[in-house]
């Protein structure tokens, strides 16, 4: 498996910090163990350049009565995460990265992807970025839809290993393995350490 960065300095990027809410934290239902584990190393990446990061959050929808389809199944299953009945303070962002904002942006989303309204790709667009570093989770859904859409946008993305995590050990091992074989052209595996050093670089040469 191709791991680290292949190719090349990290330049005209931004950080993209997937879900990391009260959602997934804590006694939630959808709280992902290794969530703790991975902030120290998240928090290292939005503070090196905090107007570079973009966090993403995860919205529930309201009610089932107000999706459709497989997701009407889905929040019959998780009502009691649907906003009607969830604690709203749960889908903030945890505290330790909420103080970055601002500088930092956020979006939200009421789907798994970041880029299905449009409105991510065109900010990206307009600000000439062609590099993506991805943390947060979970590995295989929120973090798999966003680098999946990166990769068909065309965007080099890096996925920061030690700072994504998921509620499940096989599937996170596996989508590991996953983003480093079979989308070893177009995605590059590094631990948060080399992104930091590489990243900070190219900020000291101007980049």
């Amino acid at each position: 498996m191709a791991t680290g960065l292949r190719f090349g300095p990290i330049r005209q990027a931004v950080h993209i910090c997937v879900d990391m809410q009260g959602l997934f934290t804590g006694h939630s239902r959808w709280a992902m163990p290794w969530f703790e584990r991975v902030l120290p190393e998240i928090h290292k990446l939005v503070s090196l350049h905090p107007s570079r990061t973009i966090f993403t959050r995860f919205i529930p929808a309201d009610s089932p009565v107000e999706t459709r389809g497989s997701w009407t199944r889905y929040y019959e299953k998780w009502q009691e995460m649907t906003l009607a009945h969830v604690d709203k303070t749960l889908v903030d962002l945890v505290p330790e990265l909420a103080r970055y904002v601002p500088p930092a942006r956020v979006f939200d989303k009421r789907v798994y992807s970041p880029w299905f309204s449009g409105e991510l790709a065109s900010t990206l667009h307009n600000a000439d970025i062609s590099s993506l570093v991805v943390s947060g989770g979970e590995t295989d859904v929120c973090v798999m839809a966003t680098v999946m859409g990166g990769v068909d946008l065309g965007y080099r993305i890096i996925l920061a290993t030690d700072a994504v995590c998921s509620s499940s050990d096989e599937a996170h091992d596996a989508m590991q393995k996953f983003y480093g074989q079979r989308l070893s052209q177009q995605v590059e595996t590094a631990e948060t350490v080399e992104i930091l050093e590489a990243w900070s670089e190219s900020g000291r040469n101007g980049h």
